[in-house]
């Protein structure tokens, strides 16, 4: 280990080129034959949504560097603008094999599956045709709004990711210039048009392609040379001057404004656009040329979302899992009576998110309780919980409640909210200034016979009753008195600015998580020096914090067995000679987005197990609120563990990082196949009939059926 440099940039993967690496893992599912077709439509859907994100936020950000001329080099040697260049090759590879996927094997098989995506409206039958035209009289023309421009009317602003329709025309019977014309593609019409059949065989066509075939009737007075899509991407990574806003709420909803009319980064415009017209836009929106992506196919094929949800192709689909229910919670039970029993591991979404959500209710309506605090990053549109935190302030309970207002893409939603509930009589804070209030607590303080008790809720995911159906979280219902402590000095901290000298279970980041993390690595590396076995296993969305990095590595070096699970970003390498050949990193894209947070250190036999909210990255260990906490009842301990030995077997859904910084699928040979995800979906089944035949559950009809969601 000696002269080994662990913070050497060659030893690092630049975390934008491997969140390229993992879109195409979640690309790999929509080209994986073995998945029913809808569900490959999908997960296409999914590479493309992920990737306007990354345009709007991390593309938006280097491109902000370079623009502030800001040189220093990421973990992996390379300067913002060196970034840019690679990502602008891989970028563009990932574009091209999104529509190969979609043009030359998922059109095709919808076809022999019997459903028609018509591409061009040049294609349509005489009769389709008049229908479309009847369509766009009846349904389009009264919502749509042309704009010309010329020396009266100035180039229009065009919103972040809406989908327009550019043309040139002309004056009839003019040899006149041409002038460009613009409409923007309604959004409050269905994109997907379903045209009439006589046959078993259905047809559909996209809402562009009606709005282009019928442009002249938007232009009377003028011929229409040419018509084509076109759509971009905005900077829409919020900067927010905390220190200086007077009221945080007013200055999101002032920036959010912003987002809409952010710096052009990404042109989308159709193939073969006529080369006078993207010159236009080009020019109009300030667009350089390896920021223009030609389209051979839809634009947005987010699109495929609403496709999926077309009705008739159930034998298209993966069958529907329903989240089973927890057997140490029967449905007419006092949570608390059962939390005081001992603590409760929830397994989501295998098991049913719902004792989270009656914990909140029973807790709103329960006379003996006397306060419920709570954070809140993502919560869903109709958000149960939300309303039983309204309904216990009016109640006359103390609710406290920590909504994050700087939750990306969701500052809005949580506007709405932080103003329901300051309208209901909680008491809302608006986070921590230059910090996310990222963590998942909830506190209830009830009173009873032997005085005040504390119940617990700590979970790796959100509030969120909808996620909550298609992410894996882990959460633990709690009354450990040490917990309850801790918990009260968390709300102490995020309202006000009391810090308790001793922590008794919980670790807080930005304060010491990184150093615990770190600490416990180097436990083990320890343990490894002096001959001893010692073993780590974490399991996390995204590993890019150089620190922690270079802890592994040098943890492997010493010879700790290291195995990674990391849905995401992964800056280690990994099989570097003396750095991490003890090091494994393997990535789950499967039916359900993995989400939970698992942290398993081990020496002698003997082992330590954590869940958090906090990925190893810098941005959660050094600029969030996170928690991390430990699961210490052993039959509690043992179930984590064989999540973790779960995934690590999977053969079926897991890709293995190489020496070479690429992925491969696990290697399957000589081994049944081994689908994690489908695992624990039956052993959740089966746990929850096992106690419905023990005649435990008499008052709960549950008919189990297997289903899957992205």
């Amino acid at each position: 280990m000696e002269g080994i440099d662990f913070y050497n940039p060659k030893y690092y993967t630049n975390r934008e080129l491997s969140w390229i690496l993992f879109n195409h893992r979640v690309l790999n599912e929509a080209r994986d034959k073995n998945i029913p077709l809808f569900e490959r439509l999908k997960f296409l859907s999914i590479t493309a949504s992920n990737l306007d994100e990354f345009f709007m936020i991390r593309i938006a950000s280097l491109k902000d560097m370079v623009n502030a001329r800001y040189q220093k080099p990421d973990i992996a040697g390379m300067t913002p603008q060196e970034q840019l260049s690679r990502l602008d090759v891989a970028i563009h590879e990932l574009v091209d094999l999104q529509y190969s996927t979609y043009n030359r094997s998922l059109v095709p098989k919808l076809k022999q599956n019997g459903l028609q995506v018509i591409g061009r409206h040049e294609d349509l039958s005489k009769k389709e045709a008049a229908f479309v035209d009847k369509y766009f009289e009846e349904n389009v023309y009264p919502v749509l709004t042309p704009m010309a421009v010329d020396s009266s009317r100035p180039f229009p602003l065009v919103r972040n990711k809406t989908l327009n329709i550019a043309a040139l025309v002309k004056k009839k019977e003019s040899k006149g210039e041409l002038e460009f014309a613009t409409v923007q593609v309604p959004g409050v019409l269905s994109r997907i048009v379903e045209l009439p059949v006589t046959g078993e065989e259905r047809k559909i066509i996209l809402l562009e392609e009606i709005i282009e075939r019928n442009m002249h009737k938007l232009f009377l007075n003028y011929d229409i040379v040419c018509a084509y899509p076109f759509r971009i991407m905005r900077n829409a990574d919020l900067t927010i001057e905390e220190d200086e806003a007077a009221d945080l709420l007013k200055e999101i909803e002032k920036q959010l404004k912003k987002r809409q009319w952010g710096e052009a980064i990404r042109l989308e415009v159709a193939a073969h656009c006529d080369k006078r017209l993207l010159k236009i836009l080009e020019e109009e929106l300030g667009i350089e040329e390896q920021n223009l992506y030609s389209i051979d196919g839809p634009l947005d094929l987010t699109v495929l979302m609403k496709m999926y949800g077309l009705e008739g192709f159930d034998h298209l689909k993966a069958l529907k899992y329903t989240p089973q229910p927890v057997p140490q919670l029967p449905q007419g039970c006092t949570i608390f009576d059962e939390i005081r029993r001992g603590d409760i591991l929830l397994h989501h979404p295998y098991q049913t998110f719902e004792p989270v959500v009656n914990f909140i209710r029973q807790a709103a309506r329960d006379p003996e309780v006397l306060a419920i605090k709570q954070t809140l990053y993502r919560v869903s549109g109709n958000s149960p919980i939300i309303a039983a935190l309204a309904q216990a302030a009016e109640n006359g309970k103390q609710v406290t409640v920590l909504v994050e207002l700087k939750a990306r893409f969701d500052e809005e939603n949580n506007i709405v909210w932080a103003r329901m509930l300051e309208k209901a009589g909680c008491h809302v804070i608006y986070g921590l200034v230059g910090l996310k209030t990222h963590s998942k607590i909830t506190l209830v303080v009830r009173r009873e016979e032997d005085g005040i008790r504390r119940y617990v809720h700590l979970g790796t995911g959100n509030y969120n009753d909808a996620t909550a159906k298609l992410y894996t979280d882990i959460g633990l219902m709690t009354c450990s008195e040490a917990i309850g402590e801790d918990a009260t000095a968390v709300f102490n901290m995020l309202s006000g600015y009391s810090e308790p000298r001793v922590w008794n279970k919980l670790t807080l980041a930005p304060l010491w998580l990184k150093d615990k993390f770190r600490y416990l690595i180097n436990r083990e590396k320890k343990y490894a020096l002096n001959g001893r076995p010692a073993r780590i296993i974490a399991k996390m969305n995204a590993l890019c914090d150089q620190d922690i990095i270079a802890a592994l590595y040098e943890a492997s070096a010493a010879g700790v067995k290291i195995d990674l699970i990391v849905r995401g970003i992964c800056c280690l390498k990994t099989g570097i000679k003396g750095v991490s050949e003890h090091i494994t990193v393997r990535s789950i894209v499967g039916d359900f987005l993995e989400h939970s947070r698992i942290f398993y250190f081990e020496n002698d036999e003997h082992y330590e197990i954590y869940c958090g909210s906090a990925d190893w990255m810098p941005r959660n260990l050094e600029r969030r609120v996170e928690i991390l906490f430990p699961v210490d009842r052993p039959e509690l301990k043992e179930k984590l563990l064989h999540i973790l030995q779960s995934q690590l077997s999977d053969n079926v859904k897991a890709s293995v990082l190489q020496a070479n910084g690429f992925y491969e699928r696990a290697n399957k040979r000589g081994r049944l196949p081994f689908n994690s995800q489908e695992a624990f979906c039956q052993e959740a089944v089966n746990e929850a009939k096992a106690f419905l035949e023990e005649g435990d559950m008499m008052t709960r009809t549950f008919v189990p059926e297997m289903h899957h969601e992205s």
